[in-house]
């Protein structure tokens, strides 16, 4: 019997367009922060890796709060709506505030500026928004296929605004003026845009009825869980932290890979290339996207696709390292293509893994927590994203990185070399492993399977 539709084509395209606004922040922040604090306001790349360490202490409380929040919310936008509507606000201002450190200031009141406009944007503002907007992915639509497309079209325009920022950032800087003073004009323009299309793909979704969502069964319990119970329904669900460690490890290879500013820079002696590579990387991820939800029916399901695309994926990684040590940017370019496609079915259909997650909890112990469910993408991210962005200060710093220098040390390109190269191949591989083991579809079909048998079984006995 084929699935209700709930969405037409232009929801699912207003959802997606809110991953503009999301990259608008967590792009920029984590492709430039780290080259933005060593380069124009001349702190130390290890100090600024310690701060961002102890920032995100923070922040696992913090996800699983707000999304907790996200499920107890009663009102007429619905659960999650008004989260990620007002949440951006305080984005915007919080990532202008980390990209407008005076430099008038001495030293230890720009690392105190740093650290309190960082936590507050990661630890309160992006993890409101962000967990809401994901966790709409359950919201809006009980149709398996739709939230597969959903996810294609929302990391469509998350690679498309990744690609663009990174493209046009160095460039739109001086262009802007160069210095802190570029920093803050492209700030904030990035900060209108996120406004503007939060905005939009807030109000382009309309999130179902309580008695749509759960098929007239209303459970008035569900919205009383104490923080306690949900995180304990949270960890009992072993594809729930399947997710959250594969969350943490792609934003560890993304800040590796960010390092790219330095490694075009010092290594291949071209800082340019790295919008070249951003091109390499992203528009093969959208093509990808593209095509995921043909790939998943055509393998009935999603598992299948996610575990055979990542083991391409790892191998192509593993040419790269190849080819970077060979010195050959055309072949790098072919492999970091290569890779790309491999990893982009489950970015687009993550969103439908996590729903299943969500319903794998339902299934299991009767109780829905679509929105905390949906913590582990904002706390993945930012966990994997932060600690990467600290690791990498900390080897830049160990390896005796040079601010502003023409030439860094032997020790320091052979630094580069391990993050730009070997961690990202480290990284994908355990991605799949894990993967590998990821067939929450299938368990969800053994509970449903189960749980007839005993709805037969106790007619029966009636």
């Amino acid at each position: 019997m084929e699935e209700k539709r709930y969405l037409k084509w232009y929801n699912k395209v207003g959802y997606g367009s809110g991953d503009i606004a999301g990259n608008v922040v967590y792009a920029f922040l984590t492709s430039f922060v780290m080259i933005y604090l060593t380069d124009t306001v001349g702190l130390n790349s290890g100090i600024v890796g310690t701060l961002i360490a102890v920032s995100k202490l923070f922040d696992g409380i913090s996800d699983v709060f707000f999304g907790s929040m996200i499920d107890r919310t009663k009102s007429k936008m619905g659960k999650a709506r008004p989260w990620m509507f007002y949440g951006f606000f305080g984005c915007a201002v919080t990532l202008f505030g980390v990209f407008a450190i005076p430099t008038t200031m001495g030293k230890t009141a720009q690392y105190a500026w740093f650290f309190i406009a960082y936590t507050l944007l990661n630890a309160v503002f992006y993890t409101a928004n962000n967990i809401a907007y994901a966790a709409l992915t359950s919201l809006v639509t009980k149709n398996s296929k739709e939230r597969v497309e959903m996810g294609s079209f929302r990391f469509m325009f998350s690679f498309g605004t990744n690609l663009l920022i990174q493209s046009i950032t160095f460039g739109a800087v001086e262009a802007l003026g160069g210095g802190a003073a570029g920093w803050r004009a492209i700030a904030i323009i990035y900060c209108i845009v996120g406004i503007i299309t939060n905005t939009l793909s807030c109000f382009s979704v309309k999130e179902l009825s309580e008695e749509e969502l759960r098929d007239g069964e209303i459970n008035e319990e569900d919205s009383k869980l104490t923080l306690g119970q949900t995180f304990k329904l949270l960890v009992s669900n072993k594809y729930f932290l399947m997710i959250v460690v594969i969350y943490i490890l792609q934003q560890l290879r993304a800040a590796m890979v960010s390092v790219g500013t330095y490694f075009m820079t010092y290594v291949l002696l071209n800082q340019k290339l790295f919008g070249v590579f951003s091109w390499a990387i992203n528009i093969p991820l959208i093509i990808a996207l593209a095509i995921t939800p043909t790939l998943v029916a055509k393998m009935k399901g999603m598992y299948k696709v996610n575990k055979l695309s990542y083991m391409f994926a790892t191998a192509c990684r593993l040419g790269l390292v190849v080819a970077g040590y060979l010195g050959s940017v055309p072949l790098m370019l072919l492999f970091t293509v290569l890779t790309s496609l491999g990893e982009g079915p489950w970015q687009g259909d993550v969103g439908a893994v996590i729903a299943s997650c969500s319903e794998h909890t339902y299934l299991k112990d009767g109780k829905r927590i679509d929105g905390s469910m949906f913590s582990c993408t904002s706390f993945g991210t930012k966990l994997g994203g932060g600690i990467g962005v600290a690791l990498s200060g900390w080897l830049l710093d160990m390896s005796g990185y040079i601010n502003n220098a023409p030439v860094q040390p032997d020790s320091c390109i052979s630094m580069m070399n391990i993050m730009y190269l070997w961690l990202p191949f480290a990284f994908d591989l355990i991605i799949t492993i894990i993967l590998s083991f990821l067939n929450v579809e299938e368990a969800n079909a053994k509970l449903e399977k189960h749980q007839k048998a005993e709805e037969r079984l106790s007619q029966y006995m009636d």
